[in-house]
């Protein structure tokens, strides 16, 4: 078995990094401080062609596979959590959705927009009763004419307020859980639909994210994604590749906490047992990545990967918290300081482990597909 990189995937690595280095990392420490949205480094990866990675060249993306995705966003993650975070969202489950389950029309009408950078995705799922009982949500869609009017109210919902079109979703069966539940593509400046409270959170500075409020926003039947009460599995698919995404986000986290301990230690004398934790560090990076890319090269050539994925999501972001904590303790004193990186790196990592199905979800999901 071949475990190194392809040409293609390579080289598309190392522009990346050209990128996420030269632009995303500088600004990392001041995204962070100030809790601003980092647009210098969204906007020269859109110009890149990075929040199209997924979609095909015959809608304007890149047409790459999931492998190249997941490197894109460890990548970023390297360098600027915040950044990464922003455009994993909008290209996974905020795009490929569409991809996915959209008709043609609708893919041709969003889906280079998307691609282009001239709209930002988002994922609108979360509320605040329901959390990860997904099927329990409450948000209503009524048949009204050849429509729909939403009502309800999202929450934790990323890149909120910076979005151009949030695939929400909604109830249209009222008592019947998963299989009521449907699927909506709703433009920012529709009537109705406001953003509420953005959160201060503990880490992510830079990633929007609050409410969506829905105040009988009024939603053309063309706009619903997939038949009515698919919803459900529109939201389980694109998590499922979400989670992909997740688990880049956490290997760049953990790799750029390796690489700044391996700094500290080659600067320093060391204490006895410094070495040993980083060779730990180091080795627990790497199972993850390894497990992350397998998951990535499944969903690549179309075969079955939710188990996979979910093992992806709760070994890689579970790495990444631990990673960084060792990190931290390596830096010693100068790790604990406001603004340094090992401390942030703690803070950001931590909410890898909750979002896009918490890790206590994870192991559901993956004992779930063991028993079957």
């Amino acid at each position: 078995m071949d475990l190194e990189l392809a040409p293609q995937h390579a080289t598309f690595r190392d522009a990346v990094r050209e990128l996420a280095q030269g632009i995303a990392l500088p600004l990392a420490e001041e995204v962070d401080r100030d809790h601003r949205f980092p647009i210098e480094a969204v906007t020269a990866a859109a110009e890149a062609g990075l929040l199209g990675v997924l979609i095909p060249s015959e809608y304007g993306g890149a047409g790459l596979d999931a492998l190249a995705f997941a490197i894109c966003i460890e990548e970023l993650a390297q360098a600027c959590a915040s950044t990464s975070v922003i455009i994993d969202v909008h290209t996974s489950v905020g795009s490929e959705p569409i991809l996915l389950f959209g008709t043609e029309e609708q893919k041709r009408k969003w889906l280079p927009r998307l691609a282009s950078g001239e709209l930002l995705g988002a994922f609108a799922l979360t509320e605040p009763a329901s959390g990860s009982d997904a099927a329990s949500l409450q948000a209503s869609a009524r048949r009204a004419g050849d429509g729909y009017v939403l009502n309800g109210t999202k929450i934790f919902i990323t890149n909120v307020g910076h979005a151009g079109l949030y695939v929400v979703f909604a109830r249209t069966g009222p008592g019947e859980k998963a299989a009521g539940v449907s699927a909506f593509l709703v433009p920012s400046g529709t009537p109705g639909l406001r953003v509420g409270q953005v959160f201060k959170k503990m880490g992510l500075h830079g990633s929007p994210t609050g409410e969506l409020v829905l105040e009988d926003v009024a939603v053309p039947a063309e706009n619903r994604l997939g038949a009515e009460g698919q919803g459900f599995t529109v939201a389980m698919r694109a998590l499922d590749s979400g989670r992909i995404g997740i688990s880049g986000q956490a290997l760049g986290i953990a790799q750029a906490a390796v690489d700044e301990a391996r700094a500290v230690l080659v600067r320093r004398s060391r204490e006895q047992g410094d070495d040993f934790l980083l060779a730990d560090m180091a080795t627990r990076l790497e199972s993850a990545r390894l497990l992350a890319y397998h998951a990535a090269w499944l969903c690549s050539l179309g075969r079955a990967f939710t188990r996979q994925a979910s093992m992806a999501k709760l070994h890689c972001t579970d790495t990444a918290m631990q990673v960084a904590l060792d990190a931290l303790q390596l830096a010693g004193d100068e790790g604990t300081v406001s603004g340094s990186p090992f401390e942030r790196h703690v803070r950001d990592a931590k909410a890898l482990q909750i979002y896009e199905g918490s890790n206590q979800v994870q192991r559901i999901v993956i004992a779930r597909e063991v028993l079957r």
